[in-house]
């Protein structure tokens, strides 16, 4: 029966088929009562979500308990730190003002630094008074104006003794720039002022004067001292502050267009019309600027330009200056006389009752040194104030000289028409003398047209030696100037090259004129870091960081020198250093070497700045300067992190010079003008906090918050501080502005 068997098998197969069939349709989840698996019933579901919400309630009900404790107790520090809070101001307010007299007391030295320096000034001038030197007092009008009228009288002086009388010229307009800018405002009336800016362009206008005068006599002689080779004459005369090269065209050899003078790699590249014209080529480098517009006192001490005003006739001028003076003169008597009533009010006030006469003249001192101390006062915080409106430049081209800075003096470029030559005859000399003098050669003529210019003039090239004594961080830029307008521009000078290595400067330029090279000013602004750290009493060591260099200045009672200074490509710069000036020289010696690190009232439209309020910039300066003897100071990168009204700086008692200062010598402080206080932070930590440090005080100064920690040897150094020279920082720090242009 063997088909029987085949259909049994073929039937077990076919069930055994079914089976797989069940057990993949079970597996794969459509029919789950035949897994083994039971259906949850209705109750079971409401009584896991029941327990599913109790446990959700219960961890809400954990959380809020959690949020709640975590509340009360931020409330409760808050409360404990108010109440410690109130307890600092109300014992720094208790003690504010007795800190505060004592601060006024100290801060008396800038009254008696500024007393010293007028003595100064006056014992000046007796000295040169009895020295006789025949030199002028160019402060005095009559000696001054004797000394011009006899100095136009001398009509033959050649080059050389032009240049030796320079440097007297030059002493007497640098010393009435630093009357100018040393006398305080209180002290300067606008009479003087008139005359002693007077007296200085009246210097200037005659010294060209006598350059151009021994530029004719020099060349009248050229053909006596015509090379042999050339036949054409070069001339090369130098001196501290000058520098001329002349060229003398006597061959006119079309040939010779290339001019360079022995020596050097200055010269110019001429055209073809000028190498055959009776010309003369003068190149007068003054190391000095007496192009560009002398600035009023008012913009020196404003540091900003008065607006333009119309020309008036100089009668109406005289009268309109002689009014304002008065006016002046009025409201200073007026403002005298009450801070006076006032200083004396407080004197009433302060002083004990007493039967015992005081001395007059002791009162009378203390009222002086009490007026002075508020116009110097008044002064510096003049310094920090900024002007409400920019500079406007209203022609394209032309150079803002608030925004950029020449350097390196100006290089007088002329084409000259050639004087008539000395002749000899049957041994003597004759020459014939032009009545106008010493003419320019008009190159390109006035009347020429654009396309004729271009075939027929082409512009001139010219290579210039910048000034040894000079610093740029980036190609300097090159501007002529304009006669017209009195004004810098850059129009009309193409192809501009500069080596920096070999120090050359080489440009093309449509007619020779006066010529200045210029670099931004604020090209170090802002300040990257800067610390100011004692070396012993009456000497710091200051130093600012900016992107391009570091700038050490040593201070030393009233004197400054420069310590050092790191270039790029280790650049050597030793012109300044090792030469003790003063404050003002020193200042007026950095920004003509082009190492400016000193703000104008107009830097913050230039310069992204960390603006401060300028009475607690005043302050925090003042207050510094008054501990600079014993404490280093440097700044903070949380400074930024506060409010205008807030400045941020580190501190560290600092007595000995040869340990350097570590990072964990370092403290925080936070000052805001009327109080100082130590912050729990260093300059590691990750966010910034106005918390004081446990432990520690409110003070209304800084003098009196250092006083907390500091060393007896510390505090007997602040006492020993000169007034001179806690005034000399003092004005460093104001002049620089660390804590708005850091």
């Amino acid at each position: 029966m063997p088909e029987l068997e085949d259909m049994r098998t073929r039937s077990r197969r076919g069930w055994a088929g079914r089976v797989v069939l069940t057990t993949r349709k079970t597996t794969s989840g459509r029919d789950p009562a035949k897994t083994g698996v039971k259906k949850m019933s209705k109750s079971q579901r409401l009584k896991q979500q029941q327990e599913e919400d109790e446990r959700r309630l219960r961890e809400e009900e954990e959380a809020r308990a959690k949020k709640e404790k975590e509340e009360m107790e931020r409330l409760e520090k808050k409360r404990i730190e108010r109440e410690k809070w109130e307890k600092l101001e109300a014992k720094d307010l208790e003690r504010r003002t007795e800190e505060l007299a004592e601060l006024s007391f100290l801060e008396m030295c800038f009254a008696e630094a500024e007393k010293l320096k007028r003595d100064f000034r006056m014992l000046a001038q007796w000295k040169h008074y009895l020295e006789c030197d025949r030199s002028p007092d160019p402060s005095v009008a009559q000696e001054i104006n004797t000394y011009i009228s006899l100095w136009k009288e001398e009509t033959d002086e050649t080059f050389e003794q032009v240049m030796r009388k320079s440097n007297q010229v030059l002493s007497l307009i640098e010393r009435l720039t630093l009357i100018l800018l040393e006398t305080p405002p209180f002290d300067l009336q606008t009479k003087n002022i008139i005359q002693y800016e007077g007296s200085i362009l009246e210097l200037q206008e005659l010294l060209f004067l006598k350059f151009n005068r021994a530029t004719e006599i020099l060349l009248r002689q050229a053909s006596t001292l015509a090379d042999l080779d050339s036949g054409n004459m070069e001339k090369v005369i130098q001196s501290e502050n000058i520098t001329l090269y002349v060229w003398a065209n006597l061959k006119k050899n079309p040939k010779y267009r290339s001019i360079r003078f022995s020596g050097t790699e200055v010269g110019f590249e001429i055209p073809r019309i000028l190498a055959t014209s009776d010309i003369a080529l003068r190149l007068l480098h003054t190391h000095f600027d007496h192009v560009s517009p002398l600035p009023t006192v008012k913009a020196t001490l404003d540091t900003f330009d008065e607006p333009v005003k119309e020309e008036v006739p100089l009668e109406e001028a005289a009268a309109s200056q002689e009014a304002e003076a008065e006016a002046e003169a009025e409201v200073e008597a007026e403002a005298e006389a009450e801070v006076i009533q006032e200083a004396e009010a407080e004197a009433e006030a302060e002083s004990p009752q007493s039967t015992v006469e005081e001395d007059p003249r002791a009162i009378t001192y203390e009222l002086e040194m009490t007026l002075l101390s508020k116009r110097v006062s008044a002064v510096h915080l003049k310094m920090l104030k900024n002007t409400e409106e920019k500079p406007h430049i209203f022609e394209d081209h032309v150079v803002d000289l608030c925004q950029f800075s020449t350097l390196g003096g100006v290089y007088h470029l002329d084409i000259l028409e050639l004087p008539p030559q000395y002749k000899p005859v049957k041994g003597w000399v004759i020459v014939r003398i032009l009545k106008e003098g010493l003419q320019k050669y008009i190159y390109p003529p006035e009347t020429t047209d654009e396309a004729e210019m271009e075939s027929s003039f082409p512009p001139i090239e010219v290579t210039l030696e910048v000034h040894k004594n000079v610093v740029f961080f980036e190609s300097p830029m090159v501007a002529r100037w304009d006669a017209k307008v009195k004004c810098w521009k850059t129009n009309g000078i193409s192809q501009v090259s500069y080596n920096s290595k070999e120090r050359l400067v080489t440009f093309s330029i449509d007619t020779l004129s006066p010529i200045t090279l210029i670099q931004d000013t604020h090209i170090n602004m802002p300040f990257q870091s800067w610390e100011l750290v004692p070396l012993e009493v009456n000497q710091v060591l200051f130093t600012v960081t900016t992107v391009f260099t570091k700038i050490q200045i040593h201070i030393k009672d009233n004197l400054c020198q420069l310590a050092s200074i790191e270039l790029q490509n280790n650049e050597k710069f030793t012109f300044l250093e090792g030469k003790w000036m003063s404050i003002t020289s020193f200042i007026l010696a950095l920004k003509t070497a082009g190492l400016n690190i000193f703000p104008t009232a107009q830097s913050h439209f230039y310069v992204v700045i960390n603006y401060k309020t300028p009475m607690v910039e005043m302050k925090a300066y003042r207050q510094m300067a008054l501990l600079s003897s014993a404490f280093a100071f440097g700044w903070s990168r949380w400074n930024i992190h506060c409010d205008s009204r807030k400045v941020v700086f580190k501190a560290s008692e600092h007595l000995t010079k040869e340990e350097p200062i570590q990072d964990l010598d370092w403290i925080i402080l936070m000052f805001t003008g009327e109080r100082a206080q130590r912050l729990n932070i260093s300059e590691y930590s990750e966010e910034f906090s106005e918390s004081p440090l446990e432990e520690s005080e409110f003070h209304s100064t800084l003098y009196h918050m250092v006083k907390d920690f500091a060393s007896l040897e510390a505090l007997e150094g602040i006492r020993k501080t000169s007034y001179s020279f806690i005034d000399t920082v003092c004005n460093m720090l104001l002049a620089t502005r660390l804590l708005s242009y850091s």
